[in-house]
C-alpha cells in the first residue's frame, strides 16, 4: 500500500543562517516559503528556521545552535559528516546552470557525464552539504 504524499522537504542544520540564505536564496534562486520569527541574537538578527523552494524542490534550514551557543567558527568534526548528504535536483540544462554559477562560485568544477547516463554538476553549500544538478544525457 502506497502512502499518499504531497512532496518532501529535507531539513538541514546550518551554522549561520544569513550565510545559508546568501547561498540558497541569493546565489541559487530559492524563494522563502515560510520562516520563523526573526530574532536578535548575539550572532545577529535572523530567523532560526526557513522553508525554501526552487521550482518543485523544497528544503528547510534550521540553525544548529541556540541563541548565544554558536561557536566562533564552524566545527570541522561536525561539518565533515555533512558531506554524506547530497541533494539531487533534476534540471533541463546542467551546462546552463554551470555557466550561471562559474563566476560566482570560484573553484566550481564543470559538469561531467556519469556512466549511468546523467550529466551532473556537483557543488557544496557553506555547511558542506552536497548539491547535484543533473539531467539525463540525450542520446
Amino acid at each position: 500500500m502506497a502512502i499518499p504524499t504531497n512532496g518532501m522537504a529535507p531539513l538541514l542544520q546550518v551554522y549561520d543562517m544569513p550565510d545559508a540564505l546568501a547561498f540558497y536564496r541569493d546565489l541559487l534562486g530559492f524563494e522563502i516559503v515560510s520562516a520563523s520569527t526573526e530574532t536578535d541574537t548575539p550572532e545577529g538578527h535572523f530567523s532560526h528556521w526557513m522553508w525554501l523552494r526552487l521550482g518543485p524542490a523544497d528544503i528547510m534550514l534550521n540553525t544548529a545552535y541556540d541563541e548565544g551557543e554558536r561557536p566562533d567558527r564552524r566545527a570541522a568534526d561536525r561539518q565533515r559528516w555533512h558531506s554524506d548528504t547530497c541533494l539531487y535536483f533534476g534540471c533541463a540544462d546542467v551546462d546552463a546552470i554551470y555557466e550561471k554559477l562559474r563566476f560566482r562560485l570560484p573553484g566550481i568544477t564543470p559538469p561531467t557525464d556519469a556512466p549511468y547516463g546523467m550529466r551532473q554538476l556537483y557543488l557544496s553549500d557553506p555547511d558542506g552539504y552536497g548539491l547535484c544538478f543533473q539531467a539525463s544525457i540525450k542520446t
